[in-house]
């Protein structure tokens, strides 16, 4: 152990280099200054100035997710640290590892109103897996070591620390390494084996099974045991938005993503299920539609590392908890021994309804009659010019359901989004965050010209910083997703939906696009492209993908009424799932 005396501030930044941090997205401000000074000093931080300390956050997140590292964001009290609120609870939904680091105002100060002061200890309770506030200057190291252990074992997540301003400026011995005190946090990653028995037993017998994967099994780094425990059983594979990637798209066991926009073939194999072998997953009410009538006829298999997700929306017959990687790699073992004793399951008739469904409904969509821009095209040809090598990273609407439908996953990992949460603005920095921690890929956001325009400042950061993530910009001049369910439930009554085309009366011309998203990139200091036609697509990508010294962006200009399906309506049952307005699939029969 060695002992130095320093500041609180030092302290800070010795104890994160010494856990491993590598990147800091952050802004400073008042409470967190101290630490702004030794930040200067280090040779092993990077700090990078983001725009918005809500970008810091998102950025956090894609770092984390692309480097299985935990994600570090940075900003001072007040409205610093409640900025960062959206992308911490952001991060708490889809189980994300990061450490947010606020300044606090002096010890003396708290409670009283102070300057720039908010509670965000308290405001952050719910949306964190553990919060600290710091006022003594010596559990500073000891509580960013327990900070990075929380944050990055178990269930990951977000945990936030607070330290006082005056803690940061107090004289120290720093001492390092420390003894972790969390007497009462064991995450359990070892599965029960008389579960897992019990669990192959089930799949052995059941006739009609299926492997309902969620994100849990890319947090464990399990897609190789997954691939595994696919081929022994031969039942087919759901995914859901978390897991893309988790089994490659195109596996013939994967029957693609469930739930509200998601395949026919992937929600008819869990409606029609006897068993359902869910690992890692939530039972997410995007996926199961009206839970009363989700999957009516399975028994359930269901394996989590957070036992509070055990029978919380469903009730599990065989509860396992463990680390997914774990659990698949002693099932692999427990239905080997099953098919050993000669209990295999046959599946003939179930895979006969399942090829059956997919080849009757497929993913697919239509040409705009008026030969404006197909967004679904616009992403497939991404998608296919790009490569499943890159990242892609989705903000939240339609465009996301169109990236994860029509972007091939091959490999863990490479897809970004905002799952739980559903928060417009996280693409551009999540997807700068993930070119930071992985420089040598290419990053392609994703984004709706709704959810651009909420964060877009973080292309200034891009640009300064030397990070050329791609932007790709569905852009149909509205709400997109808002509007599609205004059209569909609200009789096309379109209210405060449309964004940037406006009428100029004055003029008597077309319309005004406002913003114009290419003189906005070039204000940036980015390069700025625009496409409106189908045979432009390939070429401005391809201009795009070559271009590696500055952030790029187009303006994809889309039709504006471009629908997402197939649709499970909120509150409805999928069974109630539609392929295109007004029509449904053909259960029983396929066709």
């Amino acid at each position: 152990m060695t002992t130095e005396q320093m500041t609180g501030a030092q302290a800070l930044v010795r104890a994160l280099e010494n856990v491993g941090v590598d990147t800091v997205f952050g802004i400073p401000g008042g409470a967190i200054l101290p630490a702004y000074d030794p930040i200067f000093d280090s040779t092993k931080l990077r700090h990078i100035l983001v725009r918005h300390e809500q970008g810091a956050g998102h950025a956090a997140q894609g770092y984390a997710q692309v480097t299985g590292k935990v994600g570090v964001c940075m900003a001072t009290s007040g409205p610093g640290a409640t900025n960062l609120v959206t992308a911490i609870s952001d991060a708490y939904m889809d189980s994300v590892p990061i450490v947010a680091i606020t300044g606090q105002v002096a010890s003396s100060l708290i409670g009283t109103d102070g300057f720039q002061e908010a509670d965000i200890a308290g405001i952050t309770m719910p949306i964190t897996k553990h919060n600290f506030l710091v006022t003594n200057a010596e559990e500073i190291g000891r509580t960013v070591a327990e900070a990075f252990h929380i944050a990055g074992t178990g269930r990951p997540g977000p945990v936030l620390v607070d330290i006082s301003k005056d803690a940061l400026q107090a004289t120290v011995e720093f001492e390092w390494p420390v003894q972790l005190q969390l007497p009462g946090y064991r995450p359990v990653t070892r599965p029960h084996s008389k579960q897992v028995r019990e669990a192959a037993r089930l799949i052995a017998r059941a006739e009609r099974p299926v492997l309902y994967v969620g994100g849990g099994v890319l947090k464990a780094g399990a897609a190789a045991e997954l691939k595994v425990l696919t081929e022994l059983t031969g039942a087919p594979v759901v995914t859901t938005l978390m897991a893309k990637g988790a089994l490659p798209d195109s596996h013939p066991q994967h029957m693609g993503m469930p739930g509200m926009h998601g395949s026919v073939g992937a929600v008819g194999a869990l409606q029609r299920s006897d068993l359902l072998v869910v690992l890692g997953a939530r039972f997410d009410d995007r996926v199961t539609g009206n839970l009363d009538g989700f999957a009516p006829h399975a028994k359930v298999v269901h394996a989590d590392i957070d036992p509070a997700e055990i029978s919380k929306n469903r009730h599990a017959d065989v509860p396992i908890v463990g680390d997914a990687r774990e659990v698949i790699a002693d099932l692999i073992v427990a239905v080997q021994a099953e098919h050993e004793a000669g209990r295999t399951g046959d599946y003939t008739d179930w895979w006969r309804q399942l090829d059956a469904w997919r080849d009757t409904y497929p993913l697919g969509y239509d040409t705009p009659d008026d030969g404006s821009l197909s967004p679904q095209y616009v992403i497939e040809r991404i998608g296919r010019l790009v490569g499943p090598e890159a990242y892609y990273v989705a903000g939240v609407g339609q465009h996301q359901m169109w990236t994860a439908q029509f972007v091939k996953y091959e490999r863990p990992g490479a897809f970004l989004n905002s799952g739980g949460a559903g928060t417009m603005g996280y693409a551009v920095p999540a997807a700068m965050g993930a070119k930071a921690g992985a420089p040598g890929s290419q990053v392609w956001a994703i984004d709706g010209d709704g959810c651009f325009q909420m964060t877009n400042q973080e292309l200034a950061t891009c640009a300064i910083e030397g990070i050329p993530i791609k932007v790709a910009i569905i852009n149909n001049g509205n709400l997109g997703m808002v509007r599609q369910w205004q059209t569909l439930f609200y009789e096309g009554r379109y209210s405060n939906t449309t964004l940037h085309s406006q009428k100029s009366p004055e003029r008597a011309v077309g319309t005004t696009m406002i913003p114009d998203f290419v003189k906005l990139a070039e204000a940036y200091g980015c390069i700025g492209l625009r496409c409106d036609r189908a045979e432009d697509v390939d070429e401005v990508i391809a201009k795009a993908m070559e271009i590696n010294d500055a952030p790029v962006v187009i303006d994809f200009v889309v039709h504006q009424d471009a629908m997402v399906w197939p649709m499970v309506a909120a509150g409805t049952t999928n069974d109630d799932i539609k392929i295109a307005r007004d029509m449904a699939p053909d259960w029983e029969n396929g066709d």
